[in-house]
């Protein structure tokens, strides 16, 4: 497909700010199933963009804005052309090896609940992509999707326990419930397109990558109950939210900060033309 993506973020501050720093981690890279035609980032006034790449191989933006300020917008758009490749990911920045996405931390750590139900999934026999696939469908089935239940904070054992929670928290559980067992698996930022027909949304997706041995990194999305297809579009990753956020940063100044997010995932003109046409 060719994907038309607009992420638009506001941040409002209650007092004026001197200075702000931003890192946006907004920049898809392409690969083998996403290539990306064309995307840019506009801020609504005076700043200074300084790119580079993490260390997980993330595209990453320093944004850098002086005062006085008390409001600031950032928009990213741009187009993706994704390709069907049963979840697989293939030909990504890899600086890292995949043993290191065993390494549990604050947001994805199995507690002994987690620890007990990712067992005994693995008890039911079948190989490590035989589970895999189990673990995805059951937590789905398991977590229902709430925005007002959890925050960025909540980590996977609340989550899990409340039975409750958005896709960073079906990301979190499957993480931590893999990684008690051995396997590799990262966190996922990126956008989905929904084939209900669905444009506006309010937040960038999240999912997840297990590494199988004989096959590589797989895509799944416990919150959909799925594999990764051609309707993500991958541009983050790490080992829980805090690393694959789309942006983090410092200000300069007191006062409360509002941060107010609008995404927009569609089909691009060149390819809604071509389905009208045919």
């Amino acid at each position: 497909m060719r994907l038309f993506v607009h992420h638009a973020t506001r941040y409002r501050w209650s007092e004026t700010q001197r200075g702000i720093i931003q890192l946006l981690r907004v920049t898809p890279a392409s690969f083998a199933g996403q290539a990306v035609v064309d995307w840019r980032i506009d801020v609504d006034r005076d700043a200074r963009l300084r790119s580079g790449r993490d260390g997980f191989g993330n595209v990453t933006t320093m944004l850098y804005v002086d005062g006085p300020i008390d409001q600031i917008d950032v928009t990213v758009a741009g187009e993706v052309l994704t390709d069907e490749r049963g979840g697989i990911v293939a030909g990504a920045p890899e600086p890292l090896p995949p043993g290191l996405f065993r390494r549990m931390t604050m947001l994805a750590g199995a507690d002994q609940r987690i620890a007990s139900f990712a067992q005994a999934l693995r008890d039911e026999g079948g190989d490590a992509l035989d589970w895999l696939h189990r673990l995805n469908a059951r937590i789905f089935e398991r977590i229902a999707f709430d925005t007002q239940a959890t925050g960025v904070e909540t980590d996977a054992g609340t989550a899990f326990a409340r039975g409750h929670g958005v896709c960073q928290d079906h990301a979190h559980i499957f993480l931590a419930a893999a990684r008690a067992l051995g396997i590799p698996a990262r966190y996922v930022s990126g956008h989905l397109f929904r084939r209900d027909g669905v444009v506006a949304q309010q937040a960038a997706h999240a999912w997840v990558e297990a590494h199988v041995e004989g096959l590589g990194w797989i895509g799944f999305d416990p919150a959909n109950g799925i594999c990764t297809d051609d309707a993500y579009v991958r541009v983050a990753v790490g080992l829980d939210y805090g690393d694959a956020s789309p942006t983090t940063g410092r200000r300069r100044g007191g006062g409360d900060e509002a941060l107010d997010v609008e995404v927009r995932v569609a089909l691009s003109q060149v390819q809604a033309q071509v389905q009208v046409q045919a």
